[in-house]
């Protein structure tokens, strides 16, 4: 017996030296089991745990919910141990919206008694940056709008708000009065602001006993939307909404193009959203950012217009406020276009000035001489009869108040517009020279340009004689827009015809292909458009600057519309006209007009 007493004694002493002591128990698995749980918002694992499983489910449910998370992978690092206190790092790997992610480090602290770990739970488990009743939010960093600029630089629509006038048809039962009210107020604002549509009462009304719900009445402007609100704050059914929209910073400037491009590249103006992981209270209320990424704002949008060229067109043909008067404006070299302005005469029947068809008279005599010289082998030197009158195949031809030169060079006879001898030359032509020299100045061609509706022309094949004669001084089937013409004048100081264009980024379609007129044609048409200038038909302009162009009067049975279209060497070309404004010296003064307002305004912003 005492030698097997003595065996254990020994045992036990060896057992004590090479540490045959119980491992204690490690932290380990009770942090991953709590990392798991957490991942998978596990609430039953979470209250085994966890110290405070209330207080932790709820600020990872607001985390999880907060962040939009899609999922989470967390990954173990390093454990330290003390006596009874653990401390265990690991790395948080959120999978947000939009291939979006969050990835930060965090450590949890576990107590252990009676050999049984516990995690302490506090919101830095989380995240570090976390603090008591806060939770992790995602939310968007708006990006700013992009504005519109024109070519000039001139920024004319520009992020801002528009109040939207509602009706609740299903909150009122009399829609007359409601009507009344609503029609009112609009109107007022329009009497203050004309770019507001006015509204009538009456159609309202039926249009509100043939819905439900909501119907949308009206748009108004950040500036009489507020007048507007107050009138209608007291009428019941009617709301008055606030909203985000892009605004014109001058009601005036080209409305109607404006309204067509703001349409066309709202989106383009929104640009990329950013994101931020923010911490928030149990409010929402923002504390601070843990993860930022900036918005990126989108380029401004830049439009052709040209904010001072526009404002001057438009002031020019507002001397002819009660015609219809209009003037386009087109960059040769570039084709941008650089205005378009109507009087609200025109502007009550349509886009005149990009789309109304009209014969264009003797400025057709542009296509004309660029005809003669290249398929009659004229030049501008070359000896023309011009007489008062000219039987030609039957028409009688006669020169305005029948003035007659005699015999005369071709160019003389183009700046004293001689009917008889344009009428003779074009009759000479063999059928569609004609109409194949107006496409190569871009009469008669289509083009599809983003923003804007236009039409530039007509010119029949000639197949005729008589068809011939007529269009040779731009009678008979020959039409043109304003538009159009102004192509033409572009086209005789570039050279060719530039394809136009109004949005940046936007490509226009042309609807057929031409060969460019020659360049010796181009040098002497530009020689006779100067000489209209310097001693024709357009003598006597008081704006600066060299000036080439060519005057018309086309007549119709009403009367007859005054034209003037040409260039000048500033890069500008034009077309002006105005609707049965009789003798082209009205549109030569609204021209001249223009040029003279658009080198006072460069003049006043230091630009001359």
């Amino acid at each position: 017996m005492r030698n097997i007493t003595a065996v254990v004694s020994v045992l036990a002493l060896v057992c004590g030296l090479v540490s045959c002591t119980p491992k204690p128990v490690s932290a380990e698995p009770v942090a991953e089991d709590f990392l798991t749980a957490m991942s998978e918002r596990d609430q039953e694992a979470l209250a085994e745990l966890v110290d405070s499983p209330t207080a932790a489910q709820g600020v990872i449910d607001d985390t999880f919910d907060g962040l939009q998370a899609e999922s989470v992978t967390v990954t173990m690092g390093e454990s330290t141990v003390r006596e009874n206190i653990a401390t265990v790092d690991y790395t948080l790997d959120w999978q947000l919206p939009r291939d979006r992610s969050l990835t930060y480090d965090s450590s949890m602290t576990l107590t252990q008694v009676d050999e049984q770990w516990t995690v302490r739970w506090q919101p830095t488990l989380l995240h570090p940056g976390l603090g008591a009743n806060q939770h992790l939010e995602l939310r968007s960093v708006p990006a700013t709008k992009a504005s519109v600029i024109s070519s000039d630089g001139a920024e004319i629509l520009q992020p801002g708000v528009s109040y939207r006038v509602l009706i609740d048809r299903d909150a009122i039962e009399d829609v007359r009065p409601v009507a009344a009210s609503v029609a009112a107020a609009i109107n007022a604002a329009h009497d203050r602001d004309e770019t507001i549509a006015t509204v009538d009462a009456a159609e309202l009304a039926e249009q509100l006993d043939r819905v439900e719900g909501t119907y949308s009445v009206a748009m108004v402007n950040s500036t009489e939307g507020p007048a507007v609100l107050e009138a209608l704050s007291g009428v019941d059914g009617v709301v008055v909404n606030e909203e985000a929209a892009m605004v014109s910073v001058d009601s005036g400037f080209a409305p109607d193009i404006m309204s067509r491009v703001e349409a066309l590249v709202d989106e383009e103006l929104d640009g990329a959203n950013g994101w931020r992981v923010a911490t928030v209270n149990q409010h929402g209320a923002f504390i601070d950012d843990v993860e930022f990424h900036a918005a990126t704002p989108a380029p401004a949008v830049q439009v052709s217009l040209d904010y001072d060229i526009q404002r001057a067109a438009q002031e020019a043909v507002d001397l002819q406020a009660d015609a219809q008067a209009m003037l386009v404006a087109i960059r040769p070299s570039t084709g941008q276009v650089l205005a378009v302005a109507q009087t609200e005469e025109a502007d009550a029947e349509g886009d005149l000035a990009l789309t109304g068809q009209y014969p264009p008279g003797s400025v057709f005599k542009i296509i004309t001489a660029a005809a003669g010289i290249e398929d009659e082998g004229l030049t501008t030197d070359s000896i023309v009869g011009c007489p008062g009158s000219m039987n030609i195949y039957g028409r009688q031809v006669v020169n305005y108040n029948g003035f007659s030169l005699g015999n005369v060079p071709l160019e003389q006879a183009f700046a004293a517009s001689c009917n008889t001898t344009f009428a003779d030359i074009s009759t000479q032509l063999a059928p569609g020279e004609l109409a194949d020299t107006a496409k190569q100045f871009g009469l008669g061609i289509d083009f599809a340009i983003p923003g804007l509706n236009t039409t530039t022309g007509s010119v029949p094949e000639g197949k005729t004689p008589l068809e011939r004669t007529e269009s040779g001084y731009g009678q008979g089937l020959n039409l043109a827009s304003p538009f159009g013409l102004a192509l033409v004048a572009a086209t005789a100081a570039n050279g060719q015809t530039p394809v136009p264009v109004l949005i940046e980024g936007h490509d226009t379609e042309v609807s057929e292909q031409t060969t460019a007129p020659d360049p010796g044609v181009i040098s002497q048409v530009q020689q006779m458009m100067r000489s209209v200038v310097t001693s024709g038909t357009a003598r006597g302009m008081a704006a600066g600057g060299e000036i080439y162009g060519k005057t018309g009067e086309a007549e119709i049975a009403d009367g007859s519309h005054a034209w003037f279209a040409g260039y000048r060497d500033d890069d500008i070309a034009f077309a002006t006209l105005v609707v049965l404004g009789g003798g082209s010296e009205t549109s030569v003064a609204i021209t001249d007009r223009f040029f003279t307002n658009l080198d006072t305004i460069r003049a006043e912003s230091g630009q001359i």
